[in-house]
């Protein structure tokens, strides 16, 4: 019968301001709470999808470096971290308000194991060279309260593994007053890892994996033993995952309802590397602009119109 009821009431109103939100929450939108707390589950999802795209992907595809490698036989592996500040909402919300509480605000940083294989030296000046590039990400969720990776999911322990793989293509090697200038492309994922348990004490939860693609330009120089570069990008985040909630009246789990994420951002980057025969050792800061959005719930301290500040580090061995 509630549920009929909850039919009723939206064949009733078809046209209400609800439509333009969560369409899963519409069920549930008779009562405030319940929607409230739905909603608060789907957008919590929404806003920290494109920070998990951000500590994986990163900013240059290979840190401290705009030129390719110079055709087969070269080879660059690098260590790196990649860390960004998370504001995690509260997972106690009880649909009150439509204003979620922040529970934990943090830096978390992802290990990352990134391969550059030289595959074609290019023309003469370094067009059209290109490298192979690929990535293994260690996302740690023990860093982050309440969040788990799946049993079912990629993972080692308790961190879930991402895995990722493109190309770089040179533009200039450098000469002079000319930079050397590459462009590249990745596609990275992320495993399903979930923050929250209704079946413990929170009240709601989201369940969300990770497709990246990540388009980055890139320009530097090589000043003595310093390299210095600069550039701009574009992600595009994807992926499916699940949320839940408790019923702050009936105390009755509901869900699991669908989510679908689908967004993309822009960041800028500045990097730099000391140069020694065989070992670099580099270091970046960049910025992930903030992309305006229309959700049912505020989390305080986090919009996702706001930018983000992101740092990495890196030891990588070329020959």
């Amino acid at each position: 019968m509630r549920r009929m009821r909850l039919a009723f009431v939206t064949l009733l109103f078809p046209f209400a301001p609800l439509a333009a939100q969560n369409a899963q929450c519409a069920p549930y939108s008779a009562i405030n709470q319940e929607y409230n707390v739905c909603n608060a589950a789907i957008d919590g999802a929404v806003i920290f999808h494109p920070v998990v795209g951000l500590m994986v992907s990163g900013g240059s595809p290979v840190i401290g470096s705009s030129r390719t490698l110079g055709g087969l036989g070269h080879v660059s592996i690098t260590a790196r971290v990649n860390a960004s500040q998370l504001n995690l909402p509260d997972l106690k919300y009880d649909g009150t308000t439509t204003t979620v509480a922040s529970h934990q605000k943090s830096w978390v940083g992802a290990p990352i194991v990134e391969v550059a294989l030289g595959i074609f030296k290019g023309l003469p000046g370094g067009l059209l060279s290109i490298d192979a590039l690929g990535s293994a990400t260690l996302l740690p969720t023990k860093a982050i309260d309440n969040l788990s990776v799946d049993s079912s999911a990629r993972h080692i322990g308790s961190l879930a593994l991402g895995l990722g793989y493109g190309a770089r293509v040179g533009i200039t090697n450098g000469r002079s007053i000319i930079p050397s200038i590459s462009v590249s492309a990745m596609h990275r994922d992320v495993p399903t890892v979930t923050y929250g348990n209704v079946s413990g004490t929170d009240n709601y939860s989201y369940s969300l994996n990770l497709h990246a693609t990540n388009l980055r330009v890139m320009a530097g120089y090589k000043l003595a033993v310093l390299n210095v570069s600069a550039g701009l990008g574009w992600d595009k985040y994807t992926g499916t995952g699940k949320i839940s909630f408790v019923d702050p009246i009936t105390s009755v789990p509901q869900g699991p309802l669908p989510v679908k994420p689908d967004q993309s951002r822009t960041l800028a980057m500045a990097d730099a590397a000391i140069d020694l025969p065989i070992i670099k050792i580099a270091a970046e800061v960049g910025y992930q602009f903030g992309k305006a959005q229309t959700l049912a719930t505020t989390f305080q301290g986090n919009s996702p119109a706001d930018g983000r500040l992101f740092v990495g580090a890196g030891l990588r061995i070329a020959f």
